[in-house]
């Protein structure tokens, strides 16, 4: 790795971000997701967020091309939850709690659930940035799951 690389990924692993499901229907009808910290809130004139989706990711054809997608926040006891969406397996949803929310697939128990109207979508280097424009949701109480220094877990532990 590049000097300019390492230093980039090293200064990122210290910036705490929120770790998040982000869902679509793909084009054959079944529900995808991937984990990601790339979401932000974009503007609250209209509510809006954006999300950041690599191409090698498996969901980013359906994420791209969709209407609508779900933007899931997680509670700070659903690591195991992250796992499987941050990882490669073939039905991240089976034994999972979930439902469609028109032909959004909606996690049941997370922090927060919103449902975003695609706004727009750019590519940009390796990853395409879609901005949606928040049609709804909903929220729960509980702390966040935080993602820094390569790990995930609720760090703002106080005692």
């Amino acid at each position: 790795m590049t000097e300019v690389g390492e230093l980039f990924h090293e200064a990122m692993a210290s910036l705490a971000s929120g770790v998040a499901v982000v869902t679509a229907r793909r084009p054959d009808g079944n529900p995808c997701g991937l984990a990601a910290t790339s979401v932000a809130s974009y503007s609250a004139h209209p509510p809006s967020l954006l999300a950041s989706v690599a191409h090698t990711s498996r969901c980013h054809e359906a994420l791209s091309a969709s209407e609508h997608f779900g933007v899931h926040i997680l509670r700070a006891d659903e690591v195991e939850l992250a796992h499987v969406f941050a990882g490669r397996g073939d039905d991240k949803f089976a034994g999972l709690e979930w439902r469609w929310d028109g032909e959004v697939p909606e996690l049941t128990g997370t922090l927060a659930y919103l449902r975003c109207k695609r706004a727009a979508n750019f590519e940009h280097y390796d990853h395409t940035v879609l901005i949606g424009d928040l049609e709804g949701g909903r929220l729960a109480d509980g702390e966040p799951l935080l993602y820094a220094r390569r790990r995930m877990d609720w760090l703002l532990r106080l005692e």
